[in-house]
């Protein structure tokens, strides 16, 4: 089962960054108010960047690197999966 690493982008512009082995299903909880208790009340959400992992722990540790990432950061991965050229 592979594991999601995900950032979504709130209605209030605010990043949340969470895992998922199922990532419509999450979506769809955060979307119904019972995902993370932050996303609560910032819907309608965007998934703005993923990236796979083949374990939950893979996809834990880097769920902790991008959220030490700041705000800019967080966009420039998402720059760096779209690129505009």
């Amino acid at each position: 089962m592979d594991w999601i690493v995900y950032i979504l982008k709130c209605s209030d512009s605010s990043l949340y960054t969470g895992i998922t082995n199922n990532i419509a299903n999450r979506v769809r909880a955060h979307q119904n108010g019972k995902g993370a208790k932050y996303t609560r009340g910032r819907g309608p959400f965007k998934i703005i960047y993923q990236e796979q992992y083949a374990t939950r722990s893979a996809a834990s540790k880097r769920e902790l690197e991008i959220k030490s990432l700041n705000h800019q950061e967080k966009l420039k991965l998402k720059s760096n999966l779209f690129p505009t050229a």
